[in-house]
């Protein structure tokens, strides 16, 4: 049941990726394994010009101030860019530092993006450089601050970004770059190109495939961090590229390649899924899987506790009771199941409680009818014998009458 790379195994690099630090439950490991603020200007004031000391102020002469003017027109104030509040709380903020191409330069979602970027701690230490960092835009595939940064800027624009551990790794901050737990972050981002992602259906198989497993891996690291709606998000697009149609030949291994990711992908969405209460989802997740592969036990497992938290207990206990065939030693499923067995046994008893108490009590009523059937049948006993002892003494009265 296990993978080299999983919910509780991948150890990627934060920007696109990030840390490892939680264990997830036994059968949630494997291969799968859950801004506008104000604008601040940094304008410095220069102090006025001093004045002559002989007294009063050179005056200017119409000349002079032609031409000042004129200097003015040609050479307008230049004013330090302001910050740009992304999404108004003050948490991510940009600034131009070289304006780009224009605004019709901009990328668009779901397009591939290539930045120059350098991330630094917010007391100005540089934890890394990357020089040419491609992802697609849209899609997840790299810290949120970067995501929507990104799309506002123009091709060659270099930015600064100021961005809060909200945005950036979180509270469990990152192993690969070294960023410490809840860390805010400065950007330094150039948008080096923007192009159309490739068309998948032209794609070669192998190239599906592994793509499929870096947006897989991406969710493994969302689900690494709590962030489980978008851990769906980037299970959901890696489903979409193994079950996208093929325009090349494919060979029946690719082919057994790309079911078997597909599969992956989904045990680990309904993993995330059941983290987020989404019931029905995660049981259509695992019921998928199992038309594959009808032994798959982590969706087994995962399909009996869906079922449980859906109040289908003996359904939930049948299923259980069916990876448990093909694991015995499986701790996790022997825990759930006996923990399965034993509600449905309370609720068995509460039901026949219930019963007796809607019906009256069926002992009490099955005692009184035996009572009386016992005395009613004391009484027939009694008149049969006297009457055989009535006849008996006519009898004997005859013989003796006959006999004198």
């Amino acid at each position: 049941m296990a993978d080299s790379k999983d919910v509780n195994g991948d150890n990627q690099k934060a920007v696109p990726s990030g840390k490892n630090p939680e264990h997830a439950s036994l059968l949630d490991s494997g291969e799968d394994f859950e801004i506008l603020k104000d604008m601040e200007d940094d304008v410095d004031e220069d102090l006025p010009p001093l004045e002559d000391a002989g007294g009063g102020q050179k005056k200017n002469s119409v000349a002079e101030d032609a031409a000042k003017s004129d200097a003015n027109a040609d050479h307008p104030p230049t004013h330090p860019e302001e910050w740009l509040d992304v999404l108004g709380n003050g948490q991510l903020k940009k600034k131009v530092l070289e304006p780009g191409a224009g605004p019709n330069s901009r990328p668009q979602r779901g397009q591939n993006v290539t930045i120059h970027l350098k991330t630094s701690l917010s007391d100005g230490t540089m934890v890394e450089e990357q020089p040419d960092l491609s992802f697609t835009l849209g899609d997840g595939d790299v810290i949120q601050a970067l995501d929507l940064t990104v799309q506002l800027m123009e091709t060659n624009e270099k930015a600064l970004v100021e961005a809060g551990a909200k945005y950036s790794f979180g509270a469990l901050g990152s192993s690969s770059p070294a960023i410490p737990p809840d860390a805010d972050l400065t950007l330094e981002v150039q948008l080096l190109s923007a192009a159309d992602a490739p068309d998948l259906e032209l794609m070669p198989p192998l190239e599906r495939i592994n793509l499929a497993n870096k947006k897989r891996e991406r969710g493994n690291i969302h689900y690494q961090h709590a962030d489980y709606a978008f851990a769906v998000n980037s299970y959901g697009i890696a489903l979409q590229i193994t079950e996208s149609s093929s325009r090349v030949d494919i060979s029946q291994q690719e082919e057994e390649e790309l079911l078997d990711m597909k599969v992956k992908c989904l045990n680990n969405m309904a993993a995330a899924q059941l983290k987020l209460d989404h019931y029905d989802a995660a049981l259509r997740s695992c019921v998928s899987v199992l038309a594959h592969q009808p032994d798959n036990v982590k969706a087994l497992f995962r399909k009996g506790k869906v079922l449980a938290l859906q109040g289908e207990i003996a359904e939930a206990i049948r299923t259980l009771k069916t990876a448990l065939k093909l694991e015995p030693s499986n701790k996790t499923i022997h825990a759930e199941l006996s923990k399965l067995v034993k509600k449905h046994s309370e609720q068995k008893g509460a039901e026949q409680a219930m019963y007796k108490k809607m019906l009256g009590n069926p002992s009490n009523a099955s005692v009184q009818k035996h009572r009386g059937k016992s005395s009613w049948g004391l009484s027939w006993k009694w008149l049969f014998g006297a009457t055989a002892v009535a006849i008996g003494g006519v009898a004997l009265s005859v013989v003796i009458a006959a006999r004198n």
